[in-house]
């Protein structure tokens, strides 16, 4: 296991002590008011109110060497050069013509430029909305229109694609790889950029409350939203949930070897690869796509000691593990999951395969900027199911989802959490944000969870309608939108079902026009057609009707005891 530092040991080393000086009510839970609190001592975030994310970042010093390195090519960029580049970068932008407030598209995979653009973007007080790049171009350009976006990143291969499809908006390619060494003599758009003059670049006026970045999320229910996250938003996560982390561990934070396999492009990714770690002088290897072979020879070819995964992955590393490919992972010191829950089973196997990693698992949303539990283990106590204690900062709600009662430890009901990585609100949609963020500042996640007796929170289920395929989500309504424009299908409904690799897969119920011959392919193909790969429907039942409630709400539950009923 990873070593702890003294104080982490002693705090939750002491929680039995704790609570036997106390009454029958944890200091962390406050019967009167029902509020689960954290049991870290808060941290004094900024209070200033002009300050932005990326100067944040680099006001913190350390001792890194390498910031990124792309795994394929081994092509670094090192510390001395990153903010020289972030600047040549904002000066380029804002050459362009973008000035502070628009928006710019990144539809990259994980590569060492992805934090270039959205680091120099954000310094010059532009708002970035990122996209799985596989996404398609119908996708593409819904997201585009609804931030208005004036300027997209791609990769070079699918930027002629971009420019038609979006109306001959201006999309600039973007290398796989970038040699710091040899910006001249590439006269591309993007080495172009990448090389203006950093004296060159402005110093806008910009706010914490200033928004810095629109994620797309379903939320608790309907088609995806933009997300409105603002500087303070991040500022509060890298405080909050990546640096409070590393401050547990008693080795520095600058010798740590972060694997990049998780997209950048999702708030998980964005959040550790992009901004957080880089304030701690970590070295960042990033991997284009999830290949598990790749995956093996990246963390044997530079002593990768921090992997952060989803699921699938979690499951193919244990598999080369048990294959008698573990000596390969000596320099692994901690694996952590999360973005959807991991079953019991593959937690065990891990261990068994990987004894001497250090495995926690950790709970956030979009929403809330990443922001709520990370696991922690102590020397006498491994909590390997559980998604940790919250974080510094952070408050919680356990509330009953018929009732409305706020539950004590060791009662089941819907999370609320109350942090200063909540969310500014949904953008242009009012009712949604009133739905999800209330007006005491308490977002309603939607997940079914409790909190043990000792402040572990454990997620058991949820209430929202997102299915969660290989760690992406997928929004039941979007699928049905696609559907509903095939004109042989009268009605569709789209649930998740569940899958022992994939988590979840996207079932559709149909229920075609009178007269049609359409197939289960037909209809998947049809759909495959238009979005993103990882959202293709993966099967299909016909009906005669779709149940739904007096209101023409679908009821999906019941089309999950359906599921469950056949099989």
């Amino acid at each position: 296991m990873a070593a702890l530092s003294k104080a982490h040991v002693e705090l939750c080393d002491g929680i039995d002590e704790t609570r036997k000086l106390t009454d029958s009510h944890p200091s962390w839970y406050s019967p009167q008011t029902r509020i689960y609190s954290s049991k870290y001592p808060s941290i004094n975030l900024p209070s200033e109110p002009l300050l932005d994310v990326v100067s944040f970042i680099f006001s913190h010093e350390h001792n890194g060497l390498h910031a990124l390195v792309d795994s394929a090519s081994g092509l670094s960029v090192p510390y001395s050069k990153l903010s020289p580049l972030v600047k040549s970068m904002a000066a380029g932008l804002h050459h362009l013509g973008v000035k502070q407030g628009d928006v710019i598209l990144i539809l990259l995979p994980n590569s060492v430029c992805f934090p270039l653009v959205f680091l120099g973007a954000l310094s010059l007080g532009a708002i970035v909305t990122t996209m799985n790049p596989l996404s398609s171009l119908l996708e593409i350009k819904r997201q585009f229109l609804d931030c208005n976006a004036s300027l997209a990143f791609a990769a070079i291969g699918k930027v002629d694609e971009l420019v038609d499809g979006l109306g001959g908006c201006r999309v600039v390619g973007v290398p796989e790889a970038l040699d710091v060494n040899s910006l001249s003599c590439d006269d591309s758009v993007f080495h172009k950029l990448v090389s203006s003059d950093p004296a060159m670049a402005p110093r806008p006026r910009i706010m914490q409350q200033d928004t810095a970045a629109i994620l797309y999320s379903s939320g608790t229910t309907g088609r995806s939203k933009g997300v409105m996250l603002a500087h303070g938003n991040f500022i509060a996560m890298i405080e909050l949930f990546v640096r409070f982390e590393a401050s547990l561990y008693d080795y520095p934070s600058s010798e740590n070897v972060n694997l990049a396999v998780v997209p950048m492009f999702h708030v998980y990714g964005l959040s550790l690869f992009v901004l957080g770690l880089l304030s701690l002088g970590g070295t960042v290897v990033t991997m284009k796509r999830f290949d598990a072979v790749e995956m093996g020879r990246a963390i044997e070819r530079y002593g990768v000691t921090h992997l952060h995964s989803v699921p699938p992955i979690l499951v193919a590393l244990t598999k080369k593990a048990k294959r008698g490919c573990s000596s390969s992972f000596r320099s692994l010191k901690q694996v952590c999951c999360g973005a959807a829950p991991l079953s019991e089973k593959s937690i065990a196997e891990l261990i068994e395969a990987l004894p001497h990693i250090d495995f926690i698992q950790g709970y956030g949303m979009t929403e809330s900027t990443a922001v709520a539990t990370r696991g922690y283990n102590t020397i006498g106590a491994h909590r390997y199911s559980s998604a940790g204690l919250l974080s510094p900062n952070v408050e919680a709600k356990v509330v009953d989802w018929v009732t409305g009662a706020h539950l004590p430890p060791g009662s089941v009901g819907e999370l609320w959490l109350r942090s200063p990585g909540n969310m500014k609100g949904y953008l242009n949609n009012i009712e949604a944000t009133m739905v999800a963020l209330d007006k005491d500042g308490w977002l309603h996640t939607g997940d079914i969870v409790y909190f043990d007796q000792e402040g572990y929170l454990y997620v058991i289920d949820r209430l929202k309608e997102v299915i969660k395929y290989k760690g992406f989500q997928i929004a039941p309504a979007d699928l049905e939108a696609v559907l509903m424009t095939h004109h042989e299908i009268l009605d569709a409904a789209v649930t998740g079902s569940k899958d022992e690799e994939a988590g979840e897969i996207p079932v559709a119920f149909v229920v075609p026009r009178e007269g049609s011959f359409l197939t289960e392919a037909a209809v998947m193909n049809y759909v495959a057609k238009q979005v993103a790969p990882y959202k293709k429907v993966r099967k299909v039942y016909f009906r005669s009707s779709i149940p739904r409630s007096p209101a023409g709400k679908i009821l999906r539950r019941e089309l999950r005891n359906l599921l469950m009923s056949r099989l």
